[in-house]
């Protein structure tokens, strides 16, 4: 076993630390006033379109995947013009991100099946979840510090969990600011997937807002501030 469990099975009390509570607020108004502004664009498919690129780029370039902007709006106004193989993958970022606003707003929910079908765009593929062992995390000795679940009927199970403590708003009473941060650790410590997982999970992280009602579109983007402090 990999030792992940049930999120369910933590104290939410653990979380009402005023540490914890006072980022909260502070994030909490943040977020209130991004979504209000949002809201006042008259368009906001531009908006959605130039930001949801922007953040494409920079959650890319986490993994090393490095293009730039001339590149990136080239390609999306002469798509039939030739771009590099790292343009192509940040645009179907964005695709990906198109792809789960709209099963979220059509439904409501986040599934297992539609994480599956949101990588599935990211990559160009039909693998869905790991049937394979998958990498260990290494320190810079090379000792082995974390192995993700090796099992398919493991990751399966913990996948569905995961569905249920995004959907199920009783299961865990906690803000779903400190939830959102929570799904992102279990589901990148799960890594479900062959590629794609830091990805997918970043955009995850979008769509659970939305989902909540905290966002009414996705335009809360955190890969720049990770690219920064990246060595951090």
């Amino acid at each position: 076993m990999s030792g992940i469990f049930p999120l369910e099975q933590l104290d939410p009390a653990r979380f009402d630390t005023p540490a914890i509570l006072k980022r909260l607020a502070s994030a909490s108004r943040a977020l209130a006033e991004l979504k209000g502004i949002a809201a006042s664009i008259p368009n906001q498919g531009i908006l959605i379109n130039t930001l949801g690129l922007q953040e494409a780029k920079d959650s890319s370039e986490i993994e090393n995947i490095v293009t730039t902007h001339d590149e990136l709006f080239k390609d999306d106004v002469l798509p039939e013009a030739s771009a590099s193989p790292a343009t192509k993958e940040v645009l179907r970022y964005r695709q990906a991100l198109h792809l789960g606003f709209q099963l979220v707003r059509e439904n409501g929910l986040i599934t297992a099946n539609q994480i599956i079908q949101i990588q599935g765009e990211l990559e160009r593929n039909n693998a869905g979840f790991r049937k394979l062992p998958g990498p260990a995390l290494k320190d810079g000795k090379g000792a082995t510090v974390y192995m993700p679940p090796q099992k398919p009927a493991e990751i399966v199970a913990l996948m569905s969990g995961l569905e249920r403590f995004i959907n199920d708003a009783e299961l865990f009473a906690v803000d779903p600011l400190i939830k959102m941060a929570l799904i992102h650790h279990q589901f990148e410590s799960i890594h479900p997937f062959y590629d794609g997982n830091g990805r997918t999970g970043r955009i995850l992280n979008v769509l659970y807002l939305v989902k909540e009602g905290l966002l009414d579109v996705p335009v809360l983007y955190l890969s720049r501030h990770i690219v920064r402090t990246k060595g951090d």
